[in-house]
């Protein structure tokens, strides 16, 4: 087990989408989809798949790790290590969309692309995430 308290927890940001589990899905499975609310990408819903993500820093090279219709969707994004979740979750009338972005270095670890340690760049990319989490809530609601 590690005790290590260098270490950096997993970001996790939930969002309840008033729409049904199918509506969301679609959203976050398909290329065109992810774009409207993430980034740019020629993501396919097929384990294995290989695909880029189009973030500020360049194109981020990302792996299918696991798609389970309607409920999870893995990928791995960039060279650092990480592993993005999306999990749906069907309410009374209603989706819970959480994403999990997993995988960080020790906190006091450079993350290359960003130049700038993991925990710094943790807390940006939490804040990051409840932005992306919401704006997918907003495209699915329109």
């Amino acid at each position: 087990m590690d005790t290590n308290q260098n270490s950096v927890k997993d970001i996790v940001q939930t969002v309840v989408i008033q729409a049904p589990i199918q509506k969301v899905w679609e959203k976050v499975s398909t290329a065109e989809g992810i774009e409207a609310w993430f980034m740019p990408n020629d993501f396919q819903p097929v384990e294995g798949h290989e695909f880029h993500l189009q973030s500020p820093f360049g194109p981020s090279p990302c792996k299918v790790l696991k798609i389970d219709e309607p409920n999870t969707l893995s990928f791995s994004w960039d060279t650092e290590g990480w592993v993005v979740s999306f999990v749906l979750k069907e309410l009374e009338g209603a989706t819970e969309f959480t994403v999990i972005h997993g995988g960080w270095k020790q906190a006091d670890e450079t993350v290359g692309k960003a130049g700038e340690n993991a925990a710094v760049i943790r807390e940006r990319m939490n804040g990051g995430w409840e932005k992306i989490a919401a704006r997918l809530k907003q495209v699915v609601e329109g």
